[in-house]
């Protein structure tokens, strides 16, 4: 349906989405009981107001009514390259419905891909606006990662963590979503406003609020449900106790989404809100490989992390052993280091030549002492604690 021929619910939704706040639960039980046209006439007439609400908000809605014009809306939308997708449409992320009566009535979308498509294979990088350059590192790496992975980033466009995270996957020539708490025709932060312009140009700009709108603290914390909802998981870069993305990680939680949490300095406050989620059921992790094994389809594992091969690890066991029992710093007779490895004194002594041969071990007189290369593979190079 185009903005020059909407049908009645499509301009209804429209309304409603004019008159109410986004997440209001009370009018999503009105829209599902009595459906929306029948919502949206009671608002535009003189009637009894609906129940579940008092006579100071009802007023209050019907002096939004009053004023709301859905077919501006849509026009104004449209001049901005913007769509209305609703539920039940061809481009309705199904998993929005998991919101239940706090669903949207419908999201304001701007860019040419299709929503419910890329909301499939989605992941959302949230965290602290005020982030560190470590902050920002992680998020960028891991939106470049999970772009290269064929995997879509959805954050919220903020400054931080936020920013970074888009910047990544457009960088890595990726898909990303932002999802605003205002209208999608009027970008913020304003200094995010060339940022948003690349995104609707290169992805997808969404929002619940209608054209013209702006936001406010509990627009963005209501549009963080939709984040939740609209992705597999949710990974919090960087968050404070009270960080704002900490809610979308409790949301997704709430919606039997994956929540992760990269981990950061013990002593940064900045990550204190990551580390609690990551005592509870969050999953900590470093990179796109590890957010992907998680949200991703059977098989997609992240591979072994593993030290590197030093080459002791190649000994046979009999030799290790003979090996392990040098003392570091003197020279030892092969009794006592047949003692020290559990074996005869002969074996210990074809060990100790086999090491000789290698490199391990040296022969002074009747004594064997580990070379200096032998200390480094041994000690790793580093003196004995």
């Amino acid at each position: 349906m185009t903005a020059d021929e909407p049908d009645g619910e499509l301009l209804d939704r429209v309304f409603l989405a004019r008159v109410t706040e986004p997440g209001d639960e009370v009018a999503g039980r009105w829209v599902r009981e009595r459906g929306v046209q029948e919502v949206a006439a009671r608002l535009r007439g003189d009637g009894e107001p609906l129940p579940g609400v008092s006579e100071k908000r009802w007023g209050g809605m019907r002096a939004r009514a009053a004023v709301a014009a859905p077919r501006r809306d849509l026009d104004v939308a449209h001049e901005a390259g913007a769509r209305f997708v609703v539920p039940g449409g061809a481009e309705w992320p199904g998993q929005l419905d998991d919101l239940g009566d706090a669903r949207p009535l419908g999201l304001w979308v701007r860019g040419r891909p299709s929503l419910r498509m890329w909301a499939l294979r989605s992941v959302a990088l949230v965290g602290a606006r005020a982030c560190t350059e470590y902050g920002a590192h992680m998020a960028a790496a891991l939106a470049t990662g999970l772009a290269e992975l064929g995997w879509v980033v959805v954050s919220g466009g903020a400054y931080g963590v936020d920013g970074a995270a888009h910047r990544g996957a457009l960088g890595a020539g990726g898909a990303t979503v932002a999802v605003l708490a205002c209208g999608v025709d009027r970008p913020y932060p304003r200094g995010h406003t060339q940022l948003i312009t690349r995104i609707a140009e290169q992805g997808l700009v969404i929002g619940e609020l209608p054209p013209g709108d702006h936001p406010t603290p509990s627009r963005f914390v209501l549009r963080n449900r939709v984040i939740a909802a609209l992705t597999r998981g949710t990974v919090v870069v960087e968050a404070a106790h009270r960080s704002g993305s900490l809610v979308t990680a409790r949301a997704a939680q709430r919606l039997g989404r994956h929540t992760m949490g990269v981990p950061g300095p013990a002593t940064s406050s900045l990550s204190a809100g990551v580390h609690e989620l990551l005592r509870g059921e969050a999953t900590l992790v470093t990179d796109a490989a590890e957010v992907v094994e998680l949200v991703g389809d059977m098989g997609e594992l992240a591979p072994d992390r593993r030290g590197p091969v030093l080459p002791r690890d190649l000994l046979a066991p009999a030799a290790h052993r003979v090996l392990s029992a040098l003392p570091a710093r003197r020279e030892s007779g092969a009794a006592e280091i047949a003692r020290g490895a559990q074996t005869t004194e002969d074996d210990a002594v074809a060990r100790l030549y086999e090491l000789r041969a290698l490199g391990y071990v040296e022969r002074h007189g009747d004594g064997w002492k580990l070379t200096r290369q032998a200390m480094i593979s041994v000690r790793g190079g580093r003196e004995p604690c």
